[in-house]
């Protein structure tokens, strides 16, 4: 047993993938499509999609957003886990990357659960929520612009029923948010929200040190 989270070396990862990752091809052809492109770094890792497809499948979840989208991994390990009548609706703003991730969504014969939404997300989610949308969301994963993450989880939790779940991404931030020195106005914003989901009594929580730091939160 240990009192601390295990640091995962170089060949612990490894040894951690090669036990437990199931990724379907389509999924391991995107994230190596993916990984040609610029900003690839926004990539979630696959052991931390599988985690989320988990989620979804223990919930039963059949409605889901997914808010930052890029080329669609993340859309697509839940999609994936979804029943045949599940939706997840897919926010972002960038023409190029989520035409990469259509093109797979196609492949994978699941482009019908996916709603692709092209515009700012909290203008979408504003009006998911003007439309009566509230409350009827079982899933929702955070990973789009830093500088509106707060906005973005106050939204996701009128928009999710009770006993909905959303998972945030980089919340550990490559491990900057506890560099004293680091007053970048993205650092700036995840410390923000961190701050804000702990002490949100509306939810129950859990900081995962998965990727980049996932957060976990449950609305009550």
């Amino acid at each position: 047993m240990s009192t601390e989270t295990l640091n995962l070396t170089p060949a612990l990862y490894t040894y951690l993938q090669a036990v437990s990752l199931r990724e379907a091809p389509v999924l391991a052809k995107l994230r190596e499509t993916t990984h040609t492109m610029p900003g690839a770094m926004m990539q979630i890792s696959p052991e931390q999609g599988q985690f989320m497809a988990l989620l979804v499948e223990l919930m039963g979840a059949k409605k889901t957003l997914d808010i930052g989208t890029y080329t669609g991994y993340s859309a697509l390990s839940v999609a994936l886990a979804l029943p045949a009548d599940g939706k997840v609706i897919a926010l972002d703003i960038i023409a190029e990357s989520t035409a990469v991730a259509k093109t797979f969504w196609a492949e994978a014969g699941v482009a019908k659960k996916i709603d692709l939404h092209l515009a700012p997300a909290a203008e979408t989610l504003a009006r998911l929520i003007a439309e009566g949308e509230a409350g009827t969301f079982d899933f929702a994963f955070i990973d789009a612009d830093k500088r509106n993450y707060a906005i973005y989880y106050e939204q996701s939790l009128t928009l999710l029923r009770q006993g909905g779940l959303i998972a945030i991404d980089n919340v550990l931030w490559g491990g900057r948010v506890v560099d004293a020195l680091d007053d970048d106005k993205d650092t700036t914003a995840i410390r923000l929200l961190n701050e804000i989901v702990h002490q949100d009594e509306r939810v129950s929580i859990s900081l995962i040190p998965i990727g980049d730091g996932l957060t976990l939160a449950r609305k009550r």
